[in-house]
């Protein structure tokens, strides 16, 4: 706000000045007393060592890594495809799969933060009161409990505050047990994943926060978790339509990749061997969002599940014969319009992570697959 204004020096908390040092052509002191701001003020020079600069630098915390994780190579495929083109993500699978454990390693494959992001982020959670001492090394992963309610999730308060939606901004919203989530809470996320900003309107005035994060649920195919295996469910008929029916199809367009998850093997687990670290997964991550960020330099966007519907035909480009696929696609699924944008999307990322300027029948097809787990949930219910 000061550089705004047309200053370029500031006096801050000594704990806050690294903080506010993100800035660019700012000249920030940090001070501990008001004695320090009167030397200042009468041109002396201050030292930095009596600024009572406090680093908030300390240890990287290390996450959780791809490598511990067995099996689930569909998982982690999709994982790869998400984040490499900033897409949101669901996993079905039974109770102890591993979908907790797969969207837990998801931050460690990120990209880091761009200064700007930073500065943004920790504009968010300066408004919320909340310290973001990290920030610096990793983008955000908030993974709220279901109980959570629509002004936590959306934000708002007397004094409006953001939500998760608004915290998880450059970053992650995990959503564990999606279902159990309340019906109107995760309504409240439609309007988000479309916009990415939230609008809080109160009788005091009206505010508006960013929400550009990538949404990553896990589920049970059913109450019981193991539909459909016929052998070991118990749901009936009734009762799955009523769990799967939490779920509107409107939010389930606003998923770009649906994977399941199955139980993993005795063998998997006990095979052991070497499994590909988080490290050589965020190398191919750099390199698809170095793809797009040239291709989207000029754009207000930088990545493909960003991609605005009135833009999909000039940068996800099909030949006649792919298009002609693709209808007979949609007639037959009976996609809506975003759903097979979300498609559309899914196939770019598709390409780039394997370098190729156009997308090829191969990332049509695979991107087709993620589009049809979940209709295999959804149309038996």
């Amino acid at each position: 706000e000061a550089k705004e204004r047309g200053l370029h020096r500031c006096v801050v908390p000594g704990e806050n000045r690294r903080e506010a040092q993100l800035v660019e052509g700012m000249k920030v002191f940090g001070v501990t007393e008001l004695s320090e701001v009167v030397r200042l003020l009468r041109g002396e020079t201050l030292d930095e060592t009596d600024a009572g600069e406090t680093s908030v630098e300390g240890e990287q915390e290390e996450l959780p890594d791809f490598a511990d994780l067995h099996g689930q190579l569909l998982g982690r495929r999709a994982c790869e495809i998400a984040v490499s083109g900033m897409h949101n993500l669901l996993m079905i699978g039974p109770p102890g799969a591993g979908k907790t454990m797969i969207a837990m390693r998801i931050p460690s494959i990120l990209p880091p933060l761009l200064p700007e992001e930073e500065l943004e982020l920790r504009k968010i959670y300066s408004v919320g009161g909340e310290p973001y001492d990290v920030a610096h090394v990793h983008r955000p992963f908030r993974a709220p409990h279901h109980t959570i309610s629509v002004q936590g999730m959306a934000g708002g308060g007397a004094v409006p505050k953001p939500g998760e939606i608004s915290l998880a901004h450059k970053g992650v919203l995990f959503l564990d047990e999606l279902p159990e989530f309340r019906k109107e809470t995760l309504e409240v996320l439609r309007q988000p994943l479309e916009e990415k900003r939230v609008r809080l309107v109160r009788l005091q005035g009206s505010c508006e926060y960013p929400a550009d994060f990538m949404l990553v649920a896990a589920m049970n195919p059913c109450k019981c978790g193991y539909y459909p295996d016929m052998q070991r469910c118990r749901c009936t008929g009734a009762e799955l339509a009523r769990y799967l029916g939490k779920i509107s199809q409107p939010l389930l367009d606003r998923i770009d990749i649906c994977v399941e998850t199955p139980q993993v093997s005795f063998r998997e687990l006990a095979a052991g061997g070497r499994e590909e670290t988080s490290e050589e997964i965020r190398r191919r991550v750099a390199a698809a969002r170095e793809i797009q960020a040239k291709r989207y330099r000029m754009e207000t966007f930088s990545c493909n599940g960003q991609i605005p519907a009135s833009r999909i035909r000039e940068f996800c480009k099909l030949s006649g014969a792919q298009e002609e696929r693709m209808e007979q696609a949609y007639q037959r699924f009976g996609w809506t319009a975003r759903s097979y944008h979300k498609l559309l999307r899914v196939a770019r990322t598709l390409a780039d992570m394997e370098q190729e300027a156009e997308i090829l029948d191969r990332h049509l097809s695979e991107a087709l697959c993620y589009r049809s787990v979940d209709r295999k949930y959804w149309e038996r219910a």
